[in-house]
């Protein structure tokens, strides 16, 4: 098999430091912080009984301890109550961009909850619904103008979801009154960026002129809802992106059982997008969890294998509430149904390990170009994939098995050598001495140098 060298993205960001205007703290640019960040999906509705920011505000220490970095939050917006999916609606059908759904709590509990979450050393992104909002969005009664419209007048429907309306980017007002909305959330509560929902159902010049507006009050990190594969002109504008094609096409390759070449074959595509983005790497989230299974559901004895792939290739690790217990039930969308915790978080130290590993060793750095990452030549290319990446000195090794049998190979690669040690076994490995694997199903293998 032919040698591959992928090189990581986004330039190098120097270590710096700005004054926020409202709060007076000193805090890191994310520029610096992203390369080593993780991303943590709360679902405020379901993570708790009573679904409040106070309540879900008990669970940061420990999230804090499994090496969570980064809190995204679900839309925190108030939800619209005409033609709303379920007994609950959708928080993805907003009434008011500038408000907060009574259901979490009070603007004052999110406040207070932000400032928790900041001393304990996270950082803060919100859902942001841009596309399109409720049907009794205050703007349809103030401003029924910011509205697409069918040829009868009336409002026009999002693709496929009729709860929702979609709002027309050739208003210019409407465009300035959503930026208005973003720097609200910055000003106001102390956010440290947006996850945009559907972000390529927004014109990109969109984005190009809300970026720059909303970062007059802080600057920010920018989660883009799309695949750079498909809409590469938005990769030029987020700072990281989705991987839909890998999702869909590692279940696919699961499931139907496909060669896993053409994963590998992937892999090479999304390193050619270039050096301006990262990748968001996944198994779960809100979408996949309610609608299309949960990770077992889609990768059964693969699903370790693909979360230690998730948090050690190229760009940021995105995990979705409760895959730390595992949670193994899908998650009603429209109605409370909390996630069933117990006081065994199953999971826990595995991610520990993955998410502290990623976010201390150079080589796992995100979008620096002085990481290197090679796919390695095995005896059962057809069942292993196997990838070291390099920052100088500093090395990880990543093996995993992606197959649904026992495998027993050897890495044939020069660009394996010397000692390094099992971060999940604590044990060390002179790979001079050989490089021969036994592993059972579900096996994998992380190693630093």
């Amino acid at each position: 098999m032919k040698k591959l060298i992928l090189l990581a993205v986004i330039g190098l960001g120097i270590v710096s430091c700005t004054t926020q205007k409202n709060t007076g703290k000193m805090t890191e640019l994310p520029k610096e912080w992203k390369h080593t960040t993780n991303i943590y999906e709360v679902n405020i509705r379901q993570y708790t009984q009573e679904g409040t920011f106070k309540a879900f505000a008990k669970e940061m220490p420990r999230l804090k301890a499994m090496g969570v970095r980064t809190l995204w939050f679900m839309p925190i917006t108030p939800i619209a109550q005409q033609n709303k999916k379920g007994s609950m609606g959708s928080p993805y059908a907003a009434s008011d961009y500038t408000s907060i759904n009574p259901e979490f709590g009070t603007m004052e509990d999110f406040k207070a909850m932000v400032n928790e979450a900041h001393r304990l050393g996270f950082k803060v992104i919100i859902d942001w619904v841009a596309n399109h909002t409720g049907w009794d969005h205050v703007w349809t009664k103030t401003h029924p103008e910011f509205y697409l419209k069918d040829p009868d007048g009336k409002f026009h429907i999002a693709s496929g979801m009729d709860d929702i309306i979609e709002l027309d980017y050739k208003n210019q007002e409407m465009r300035q009154a959503m930026i208005d909305a973003m720097k609200f959330w910055v000003a106001e509560t102390d956010i440290d960026g947006f996850r945009c929902d559907l972000a390529s159902w927004v014109e990109v010049d969109f984005w190009q002129q809300a970026r720059p507006e909303v970062e007059k009050v802080k600057p920010l990190f920018w989660l883009g809802e799309f695949d750079e594969l498909e809409s590469p002109e938005y990769g030029k504008v987020f700072d990281a992106s989705y991987s839909w094609k890998w999702m869909h096409k590692s279940a696919d390759y699961y499931k139907k059982n496909e060669p896993l070449q053409e994963l590998k074959d992937l892999l090479v595509q999304y390193s050619n997008i270039g050096d301006n983005s990262m990748r968001a790497w996944f198994t779960a989230n809100h979408d996949e969890n309610s609608w299309n299974g949960t990770e077992y559901e889609k990768y059964a004895v693969i699903t370790k294998p693909m979360a230690v792939f998730s948090a050690t290739w190229n760009g940021v690790p995105l995990l979705y509430s409760g895959q730390e217990l595992p949670n193994m039930k899908r998650l009603e969308f429209f109605e409370k149904d909390p996630i069933k915790w117990t006081k065994t978080y199953q999971l826990a130290d595995f991610y520990k390990t993955l998410l502290n590993l990623k976010a201390f060793n150079p080589a796992l750095r995100g979008g620096d170009p002085n990481v290197t990452t090679y796919l390695l030549n095995t005896t059962a290319n057809d069942k292993i994939l196997a990838y070291v990446r390099k920052n100088g000195k500093d090395e990880v090794l990543v093996v995993l098995n992606m197959s649904k049998e026992p495998v027993n190979f050897t890495i044939e690669d020069g660009n394996i050598s010397g000692t390094f040690r099992n971060v999940f076994e604590k044990t060390k490995r002179d790979f001079d001495e050989g490089k021969d694997f036994n592993f059972k199903v579900s096996d994998y293998a992380v190693f630093e140098k």
